[in-house]
């Protein structure tokens, strides 16, 4: 005989019994995750704040999509959605654009200083979109400066990994010698603080100062001036001629120049970064402090 099982019936609900309304979903739970781009990083690239800064902002709650609050940096966006940091409407990223600054001494390189010290901020042509450095100048270094409305490209731009060579002018109190410039392209130590291995040449001496050229792939803070210290040398004048790819040429101080598209594309490319290349509009050329525009972008091996 065949053994009948019997199976459980689920529970029917009375006719005309309510379903219970469905949970309401978050921003992020409606999301679909496999399209898109990290809110982190689109803020980053649409020049709000570094893509850390951005992560800080979402996690004080500070940052909507379609007015919920994201509680993950992961979230996705395409660039549809009305997406608001505190009161601020968010717009789309522009395409990828630098600028080459010669920032004159005595100007901090941040947004606002507390001791009420002019900022590279107070002199930039009010024409410039909102813009993000590429690193920093400390008060009395001069110099090249990149500025990028692209924060993912200032991130890229800045990492350690991407090595990319700074080159430095440097005027220092002391003498020069070749077991000097020998401990620095070995790679010192400062106060507990490990230097990758600097590049110095000597240039020429005059009277109690000598100038050389001094090249690292790092951005420590006051590396030059506390690695050269550390080897009796005093630096009494710093001035930064190129960044990677890009250099101060003729660019007087207090100037802007941006970096043509197609070239920008073409030195990033060769480091392996392609650029957001959506259509922007063409914003007013920056002038310089006396009206006119800018010299000619150099590029290393290209001019404009």
């Amino acid at each position: 005989m065949t053994e009948r099982r019997e199976t459980a019936r689920p529970n029917r609900k009375p006719s005309g019994a309510k379903r219970p309304a469905p949970a309401h979903k978050s921003a992020a739970a409606r999301a679909d995750w496999s399209e898109g781009e990290r809110i982190a990083k689109y803020l980053a690239r649409a020049g709000i704040a570094s893509r850390r800064e951005v992560e800080r902002l979402i996690e004080a709650g500070e940052v909507t999509v379609n007015g919920q609050k994201l509680t993950s940096p992961a979230f996705k966006v395409t660039g549809k959605e009305l997406i608001k940091v505190g009161r601020k409407t968010v717009r789309a990223p522009d395409a990828s654009r630098l600028w080459r600054y010669h920032k004159p001494a005595g100007l901090i390189t941040t947004t606002n200083d507390p001791a009420g010290r002019r900022t590279i901020f107070d002199e930039l042509p009010k024409s410039l979109p909102r813009t993000v450095t590429v690193g920093r100048l400390d008060l009395t270094t001069e110099g090249l400066l990149l500025l990028t409305n692209d924060g993912e490209l200032a991130r890229f731009l800045e990492l350690p990994k991407s090595a990319l060579e700074r080159t430095y002018r440097v005027r220092a109190k002391g003498t020069v010698t070749q077991l000097k410039i020998d401990e620095l392209a070995s790679g010192i130590t400062v106060e507990g603080v490990k230097y990758q291995p600097i590049k110095a040449v000597f240039d020429r001496e005059m009277g109690a100062n000598s100038w050389l050229t001094v090249t690292l792939t790092e951005g420590k803070n006051r590396e030059v001036r506390k690695a050269l210290e550390s080897v009796g040398l005093t630096v009494n004048r710093l001035i930064r001629v190129s960044y990677g790819p890009f250099v101060l040429a003729d660019l007087k101080p207090g100037q802007v120049d941006q970096v043509p598209s197609d070239l920008l594309e073409a030195a990033l490319a060769e480091l392996g970064h392609k650029v957001d290349s959506a259509p922007a509009k063409p914003a007013p050329a920056p002038k310089s402090r006396l009206g006119r525009r800018g010299p000619s972008t150099r590029v290393k091996g290209k001019r404009a």
